[in-house]
């Protein structure tokens, strides 16, 4: 599918029976916020699937160092001519990243008159853009270690911009978000911890999805998170217990007893 926002949509109409969906899109839905033209209110959590794909700020350390940003809140105060990628329009991400900047007092408006602009691009997209220095850094939600970043850093000097705890609380509990730290050295260029917003993502049913189903579901995930963890080096912090750890909807009920059953809820 599209993403996560055709996913709800997909899942509401029983067109499948599972689909990802990122917990800001849940909240959304639930919600009646555009794109959803009302409250979605008939899907079900299954099991968390992760929540470490933080939102990384690269900047040009020449751009930093010119404007003195070294954190993301000094772009509200320091107003420099900013030319930074998000991700495409309708992507949550760039849901997330405007939500971030609103949380700062920035609108795309005061970037622009600041005479600075935001493009809405892919990732790698966003990478050649950086490289050929027609942005001056790149907003986006990625696994730590992300291949274009690293390509990115090994081509110009770049940064990373941490996020104050009061803009990470604000953002989190508008969104349905979590907060995240990018580890110390998780990239050469990066040698101090990260604070970051972070998205996540779950495994959700329509609540039409019989008890037994989503039971087995949920009890095939956690008697087997061993294999999920091996499909991809992100995953390797999937546990039975991060399952049960979101916040963002209700527990398909088949879902809920299986992990009351295993102490995991």
């Amino acid at each position: 599918s599209g993403g996560g926002i055709a996913n709800v949509q997909l899942l509401e109409k029983k067109t499948v029976p599972l689909g990802i969906v990122h917990n800001m899109e849940l909240r959304m839905a639930q919600n009646g916020e555009a794109p959803f033209k009302s409250k979605v209110a008939d899907l079900r959590v299954v099991a968390y699937l992760y929540n470490w794909a933080p939102v990384q700020l690269i900047l040009s350390k020449e751009f930093a160092d010119k404007h003195g940003i070294k954190t993301f809140e000094d772009i509200a105060t320091k107003k420099p001519p900013l030319r930074v990628a998000s991700n495409r329009r309708g992507n949550v991400v760039h849901e997330v990243v405007d939500r971030m900047f609103r949380a700062i007092g920035v609108t795309e408006k005061d970037i622009e008159k600041w005479g600075g602009a935001v493009l809405a691009a892919a990732s790698q997209e966003q990478g050649d853009l950086l490289r050929n220095r027609r942005i001056d850094g790149f907003f986006n939600s990625l696994f730590v270690g992300q291949r274009s970043i690293l390509e990115v850093s090994n081509a110009i000097d770049v940064v990373m911009l941490p996020v104050s705890d009061a803009t990470i609380k604000k953002v989190t509990e508008e969104t349905g978000t979590d907060r995240f730290v990018i580890p110390a050295k998780a990239y050469a260029f990066q040698p101090d911890p990260v604070p970051a917003v972070s998205l996540g993502a779950m495994l959700v049913a329509n609540k039409s999805m019989s008890d037994q189903d989503a039971y087995n579901i949920a009890k095939a995930m956690v008697e087997h998170a061993n294999e999920m963890q091996s499909v991809h080096p992100a995953m390797k912090a999937l546990t039975p217990k991060f399952m049960t750890q979101q916040k963002a909807g209700e527990f398909h009920p088949g879902a809920a007893k299986l992990f009351n059953e295993k102490g995991l809820l």
